[in-house]
């Protein structure tokens, strides 16, 4: 199930993921199955290199935004990194990291976001 609207606040977190040309971008909204957030945005790399680098400059780009995280996790050479923002909460992960965790698979009840006019404004993800 998808959703069409995605709120501008929201944007503010897949517009800067979706111009870093990551290889997927999921958004789960979770405001009915979990207490601790309400959207889930999962963004696939294909490289450890690759997380790190989006990561970074995520919280770059929020930061610049006024929007601090509450709490980070695997920056730097990982294959996995985590951005929690609150009401949103961002996982960064290498093709085959994001195939074990399979988050998508772990909340695939929760409705999921539909990107794909941001998709074609901000950036062509890799195929």
């Amino acid at each position: 199930m998808t959703q069409s609207s995605i709120s501008e606040d929201l944007k503010k977190y897949l517009i800067p993921a979706f111009k870093r040309k990551a290889k997927s971008i999921t958004a789960v909204n979770l405001e009915q199955f979990s207490t601790y957030t309400d959207t889930l945005i999962i963004i696939e790399c294909s490289s450890i290199r690759q997380v790190s680098s989006i990561a970074e400059y995520l919280v770059k780009d929020l930061k610049k935004k006024k929007i601090k995280t509450l709490g980070m996790e695997g920056l730097r050479d990982s294959e996995w990194a985590l951005l929690d923002y609150g009401e949103t909460v961002i996982h960064i992960f290498e093709s085959e990291a994001k195939s074990f965790f399979d988050l998508e698979g772990l909340w695939a009840d929760a409705p999921r976001l539909d990107l794909i006019k941001l998709e074609k404004t901000y950036g062509q993800m890799e195929t």
